[in-house]
Formats: structure tokens, C-alpha cells, sequence
């Protein structure tokens, strides 16, 4: 078992001011396999004097200086990609190939895509006789998820030291040891004492006193629509800028002239990639209604495929869901969209054939979906699809904008044209045409109750930056 009970607060691992420890659960045991301290408004208080002390000469730093502080990051980081690697799959349930195949990773690509930026970043511009300047928003605070929580730390993280700002992070009580590892990173590499900051906790009392911290000048938050509203309403009386990404239920539009056994085959593993924990998930797969039984097919067959089981073990696909109440409600979801009547494609219920302990999920398959169900509104994160029919491309790009979230979309066409005139009709933050992957330059973020603000490359980067002008000092 992976005990911390510190904190780490201006460049040093403390006690919290108030002892009050929390298990971390296994899900792919049901076994405790950490233990750390859940902190207080004493710590956030500590942790953000810390932050503001050190920002009076971070902030104050070069470019060379921050380019040097990430490449020295960036190296310490690959020395820990294996443990960060086994530490996600210890207390999230990411099989090891996808832990080290993308989530230790992630944190590397940001990194390294940050450091791009910062290196060609215009901080000064003239126009006419103002000179605009970019400089540091000052102290952050975030709060991050636990389905991909090192590309999430740090994809904050590494843009906010690139642009001179100073930190306090509360990671996910559900899975926070890779946390510690990043804290450990970070110091290795020499990022100077207050600039980053570690507080473990809950989202009521550490999330809720960042949100609310005078003294902090950003908040950015990763995690459900639900929990983006009381940040931005625990925000709102310091008037502090709010940065969100948040829940998702994204349509994958399957057009008349795609492939429609390799999209739908595709779409079925994107869903089920991460056990469906991906806030940007195909969930929804709309198929032409005629073609309909045949998509039903080709995802059954996918489904059944899908190997579910230790994440240790070998020629395994996807693990575990995180924990006993996201199993409980992904359960509930399924049982909503049997008493709606949606049709049983693959999977349903319980635990998959053979397992009896451990957060499993059954990969499952709805199809004949309207979109009024549950299954089709609610971000169920979980590996399970709605399949939808639809009558024709304006149908289904409605059906595909009828909802309250706009993270992600996905487009498959044999005309590549085709897909970029529908996908400029989808209301979201990202399209995916024709299975394209994730891009680290490229704005992530969504539109309505997904979020606002964009992370990653350049666009993140701005996140963290306030614009001045100056008159009558330029030309």
C-alpha cells in the first residue's frame, strides 16, 4: 500500500494542518491500495500565501528561464513514465497498455507542445501607437478529474509555468497518487519553492475554498457539468476568471457513403476506450435508418469482442470503471434504458462472465435509441453506445446538436468534403472526421454545458495570460 500524508507547500512535503485521512481504492480489487491526508481551507490557505509570495518574482522570470525550467521538467518526467504508468492503472483501472501508451504520456506531449509555444510566443505587439503586452494571470488554482489525471494536471500545469503564473493544484481524491509523483517531478527538476503547490482533498471543503480563495486570480476545473456550476458559483464573488471543461455526450455521425463495418467497428472502440471514462467519448452513433440492422451487427460483434479484466494482465482491452458509485450509476443508466425500451444490442447488466469482484463493467450496446432516453442525454461514462437511426443528413445533424452539451463530434464519410460540410454544422468544440485521433496543438474545449475556455497548444496557453495595453509608446 502507497501511503503520502503530506502535502506539498512551497517547495516542501508538511503535515496538514488538521489530520484527516481517506483510502484509495483499487477498482480492479475493491482492495485499499493508498492512503492520503484530505486537507482544509488552512491548507489552501498556506498553499495560496505560498503561491502569491512566489509569484512576485516568478512572473518576473524570462522566457529562457521557463524554457530551460520545462526542458528540465521534461526530462525528469521520462524517468518516471513507467511508475506513473503502473501508479494510473493502480488506483484508476487503465489497462498498462493504454497507461503507458497514452496516460503517462500525455503529460510528456503537453510538455513538449508547450514548450513549442512558449518558444515562438508573441508576449509584445504594437499596434499603431500602443504596445500590447501579455503577462502571467497570476496564481491558479486547480482542480482536476481522475479518468485521465496526469493529461489533465498536466495540460494545466505546464502552460501556466510556461506563461510565469504560480499554482495550486487539488487533484481527484479517487486516484491522487499519480499526483504525488507530478509534485515529485516538478521539485526534482528545480521549479522553484511556492510556484507549484499540492493540497489532497475533497471537492466541498479543498475544491470549494480554491474556487472561493481571494487571493486566487484563476480557477480552472476539469470534471462534470454538475460540479462546473458550484465552481463558477463559488468563483463568481471574487470574480476570478473560471476556466471549465466539462461533461460531454458526443455524437458520431456514420453518413450513407462511409464504411459502415470499419466506422461502426471504430466507433464501438473509441466509446469503450478508457472503460468509457472519456468525456469526449463517441456515445452516441448515429447510422442511416436503413442500414440500421446491419450497424447493430457489426457493433454487437465489436462489443463481444471487447476483452474485459485485470489491467495487469495481457491481450486485455479495458479495465475496471473507477469506483463503486460510478459502477452503481452506470448500472442504473443501463436499467433506465431497458425500462425505456431501448433495444438489447450486446452486454447489459452485472458484471462480465467470470468476474466476481472489481468495478466491470459489461461492454454494451443499445440500439433503435431515440434521443429523448436517458442513455442518450446523460453522460453515462461507462463503456456503453447508444446506437440512433436517423432519415436523412439534416436529421441527423439535428439529432447530433440536440443536447445540452457540445464537447466532441465525430464525422465518417467516403467525401471528405461531405465530412467537413456537416461538421461545420455540429455544434461542438472538436470534430473528429473519418477516425482522426487527438491533436496536442490543437484547442480542447467544448460549447454550451461543456465548458468554456480551451486547453492544450496554443490556445491553453492564452488561458493563462492577461492582455494590457499601453498608449503611446509604440510607433
Amino acid at each position: 500500500m502507497r501511503e503520502h500524508l503530506d502535502f506539498y507547500i512551497d517547495g516542501q512535503w508538511v503535515k496538514p494542518a488538521v489530520p484527516k485521512t481517506l483510502d484509495v481504492i483499487g477498482p480492479a480489487t475493491e482492495e485499499v491500495v493508498g492512503r492520503i491526508s484530505l486537507g482544509s481551507a488552512a491548507d489552501v490557505d498556506r498553499a495560496v500565501a505560498a503561491a502569491r509570495k512566489a509569484f512576485e518574482t516568478f512572473s518576473r522570470t524570462s522566457r529562457e528561464e521557463r524554457i530551460a525550467l520545462l526542458e528540465r521538467i521534461m526530462g525528469v518526467y521520462q524517468t518516471k513514465l513507467e511508475e506513473l504508468a503502473e501508479t494510473i492503472s493502480l488506483e484508476m483501472g487503465a489497462p498498462m497498455w493504454l497507461a503507458r501508451a497514452a496516460q503517462a504520456p500525455s503529460g510528456l506531449a503537453h510538455l513538449m507542445q508547450t514548450l513549442e509555444v512558449l518558444k515562438h510566443y508573441a508576449f509584445v505587439q504594437n499596434k499603431g501607437t500602443t504596445r500590447i503586452l501579455r503577462e502571467p494571470v497570476g496564481v491558479c488554482g486547480f482542480i482536476t478529474p481522475w479518468n485521465w489525471p496526469v493529461n489533465q494536471i498536466m495540460c494545466k500545469v505546464a502552460p501556466a509555468l510556461a506563461a510565469g503564473c504560480t499554482m495550486v493544484l487539488k487533484p481527484s481524491e479517487i486516484a491522487p497518487l499519480n499526483a504525488i509523483l507530478v509534485a515529485q517531478v516538478l521539485h526534482e527538476a528545480g521549479v522553484p519553492a511556492g510556484v507549484f503547490n499540492l493540497v489532497n482533498g475533497d471537492g466541498p471543503t479543498v475544491g470549494a475554498a480554491i474556487a472561493s480563495h481571494p487571493g486566487i486570480d484563476m480557477v480552472s476545473f476539469t470534471g462534470s457539468t454538475r460540479a462546473g456550476v458550484q465552481v463558477a458559483k463559488n468563483a463568481a464573488d471574487t470574480v476570478k476568471r473560471v476556466a471549465q471543461e466539462l461533461g460531454g455526450k458526443s455524437a458520431n455521425i456514420i453518413l450513407d457513403d462511409a464504411n459502415l463495418e470499419r466506422s461502426v467497428a471504430g466507433g464501438v472502440r473509441s466509446c469503450f476506450t478508457n472503460s468509457g471514462q472519456s468525456c469526449n467519448a463517441p456515445t452516441r452513433m448515429l447510422v442511416p435508418r436503413t442500414r440500421h440492422a446491419e450497424a447493430i451487427a457489426f457493433a454487437k460483434a465489436a462489443a463481444e469482442a471487447t476483452t474485459v479484466g485485470d489491467p495487469k494482465a495481457d491481450g486485455i482491452q479495458i479495465g475496471p470503471v473507477v469506483s463503486k458509485a460510478q459502477f452503481d450509476k452506470i448500472q442504473g443508466l443501463i436499467q433506465q434504458g431497458i425500462d425505456e425500451g431501448a433495444e438489447d444490442g450486446a452486454g447489459g447488466l452485472g458484471r462480465p462472465a467470470g468476474i466476481t469482484r472489481g468495478y466491470f463493467v459489461r461492454p454494451t450496446v443499445f440500439a433503435n435509441v431515440k434521443n429523448t432516453m436517458a442513455i442518450a442525454r446523460e453522460e453515462v461514462f461507462g463503456p456503453v453506445l447508444a446506437i440512433l437511426p436517423y432519415d436523412s443528413e439534416d436529421e441527423a445533424v439535428r439529432i447530433a446538436n440536440d443536447t445540452v452539451y457540445g464537447l466532441s463530434s465525430y464525422v465518417a464519410s467516403g467525401d471528405p468534403e461531405r465530412a467537413l460540410r456537416v461538421a461545420s454544422r455540429l455544434r461542438t468544440g472538436n470534430v473528429h472526421l473519418n477516425g482522426a485521433g487527438a491533436d496536442f496543438a490543437a484547442p480542447f474545449g467544448g460549447y454550451k454545458q461543456s465548458g468554456n475556455g480551451r486547453e492544450w497548444g496554443e490556445f491553453g496557453f492564452e488561458e493563462f495570460l492577461e492582455v494590457k495595453a499601453v498608449m503611446g509608446c509604440a510607433g
